[in-house]
């Protein structure tokens, strides 16, 4: 899950007096960017079995082995079209990092390895034994239920691009017309299907859509709102958008749960699952309506020279006094000096990327999107799995408020060794419930316990420190770590089903092994945070930025 706090990037407007209403109201529409972030990407939790039950099941019968075969090569071919898309982003940060020339070398490597697995990989054999096939059966439902999240790191990677390009506020209408598509798309992607694939991959390709709806809005919307906001409350507004992505969560996981409670399993696996989907319609809807009535930020009509539209638009926000002094200062903050990525060092950009992939790989999304999942291999029905997981929803929203409110009281390093140790005790006690088959209420407990955990750290606190460590001059190299943290989520969610649900780790650890990984990643996670990250708190962002003159890659102690 990515929260961008756009809040320390952005020019220094300092008014204090304007409409304050009319401030909030375009913050709440912008905030429904965050909104559908949380809701698009959570949406498939509820729709998980039925998924499965209605495109995958059949894999492994015999009597549909031309059907598997089909899917198998489709899968194949989109996977490796899928990491070809990652890669490339992936070689185009490397280039940004290293240079031109080195940056290609490296890169020219990259897909050299990447071509000669891509051609064993189509070549494989397709497996006819039963358990082979269940085992690719898992990696398809992985890529299936975790599609999205290939949207989210192509669009994570053209969120920069659009917002100069095009604009904040039109930035934020194509992420609404993504969220729409994907909601019709994923609806019905048989009615629409105009890919020349099986149906779930064209299900596959609306759910990447949405994804790169989302990418857009984690970094435009926050954007948005810094770029609208009083200095003296940027900070509060920009965290509208990380509460409504939590809020958003919890939204769906109520719809789903409605939508269940309207017929039957069977129901559910053949229609239900189609409106869980297709529900986002409405709050994609109003988004992109809604903004059409807001205007684009000051700071972006300053940039594209429209200073009479920038004027217009302050003296609305901030009052006709000020507003020519407030314009004043966004010209004077327009040329940020832009230095090459390494200009303080790998170390700084070491921590950013391992902070991203920490936050995922102690595996927030496999609770947030297999929640449903992980309660009905405790026994539960479907109807007691979706409560269940509103639950989850409600401890996460909650939590997230704590961090939010003392992050700056307890410091960012203390908050976040606590939540590791926090998650890696529940996960490695879920672990064992499951080991010795004894899931019930302790295993609940132990869920919640992880979730509260990790909302009152991991999830927004990490994305404070990666808001104060870059330096001002380096802070495109943000996009290193937004790009780490969006493939390492996909990573994870793609790898559970294959954890989870594969027949000799089964058989051997019922369903305990996966949390086993992620608890040690909890304990990676806290080791990390005590020897490499400084604390920020009560710094400025000068003295933050002095710790990383090109300091080698030690551990913290070393440059205290």
């Amino acid at each position: 899950m990515a929260f961008i706090n756009a809040s320390s990037g952005t020019s220094n407007v300092g008014y204090q007096k304007g409409n304050s209403l009319y401030i909030v109201l375009l913050t709440l529409v912008a905030t429904l960017g965050g909104l559908l972030f949380g809701y698009d990407t959570a949406v498939v939790n509820g729709a998980e079995k039925s998924l499965v039950e209605f495109y995958i099941k059949n894999i492994t019968d015999p009597a549909h082995y031309n059907y598997a075969v089909t899917m198998i090569q489709q899968y194949k071919w989109m996977m490796v079209l899928v990491l070809l898309f990652v890669l490339l982003i992936i070689s185009g940060q490397v280039v940004r990092l290293l240079g031109v020339k080195k940056g290609l070398v490296i890169s020219v490597v990259i897909l050299a390895v990447f071509c000669f697995w891509a051609v064993t990989f189509i070549a494989r054999a397709i497996p006819v034994d039963a358990p082979a096939l269940k085992d690719t059966a898992d990696a398809i439902k992985g890529f299936v239920i975790a599609s999205a999240l290939i949207g989210c790191v192509i669009g994570g990677a053209a969120a920069g691009f659009i917002s100069k390009s095009f604009g904040r506020k039109k930035g934020l209408i194509i992420a609404a017309v993504a969220f729409f598509i994907s909601a019709i798309g994923a609806w019905k992607p048989e009615a629409f299907n105009f890919f020349g694939t099986l149906d779930v991959y064209s299900f596959v390709v609306y759910r990447i859509i949405g994804g790169i709806g989302v990418g857009i809005a984690s970094m435009i919307s926050p954007m948005y709102i810094a770029e609208i906001a009083p200095a003296n409350v940027r900070g509060k507004l920009v965290s509208f958008n990380q509460f409504a992505i939590i809020f958003g969560m919890l939204v769906i996981y109520f719809v789903n749960y409605f939508i269940a409670k309207q017929g039957d399993e069977q129901w559910l696996v053949t229609e239900g699952w189609r409106w869980m989907f297709f529900s986002g319609v409405i709050p994609a809807g109003i988004f992109f309506v809604l903004l059409f009535f807001v205007p684009e930020t000051p700071r972006y009509l300053v940039m594209t020279g429209k200073d009479e539209k920038a004027l217009r638009v302050l003296e609305k926000i901030a009052g006709k006094d000020v507003a020519k002094k407030v314009l004043s200062d966004i010209k004077a903050t327009t040329h940020e000096a832009n230095a090459p990525w390494l200009s303080y060092g790998f170390f700084v950009i070491f921590i950013g990327i391992m902070l991203s992939i920490f936050q995922q790989f102690v595996g927030i999304n496999v609770v947030l999107y297999y929640a449903g999942n992980i309660f009905r291999n405790m026994g539960s029905s479907t109807d007691a799995s979706l409560l269940q997981t509103i639950i989850v929803g409600i401890v996460n929203l909650v939590f997230t408020v704590v961090a939010i409110l003392t992050v700056d009281r307890f410091g960012r390093k203390p908050l976040m060794i606590i939540g590791s140790v926090g998650m890696a005790i529940s996960m490695i006690a879920l672990g064992l419930t499951f080991y010795f088959q004894q899931a019930g209420v302790a295993a609940l407990i132990f869920m919640l316990v992880y979730t509260a955990a990790f909302a009152m750290s991991w999830g927004p606190v990490c994305w404070v420190l990666l808001a104060e460590i870059f330096p001002n001059s380096i802070r495109g190299a943000l996009s290193i770590a937004v790009a780490a943290q969006w493939i390492a989520n996909w990573i994870v969610s793609l790898t559970f089903p294959m954890l989870n649900d594969n027949v000799w780790l089964t058989e051997k650890f019922h369903n305990g092994f996966a949390y086993w990984i992620y608890g040690i990643m909890g304990i990676m996670s806290a080791f990390f945070m005590w020897k490499f990250v400084p604390e920020t708190k009560g710094k400025t962002l000068e003295e933050i930025e002095h710790l990383w003159k090109k300091k080698p890659l030690v551990p913290v102690e070393a440059i205290k």
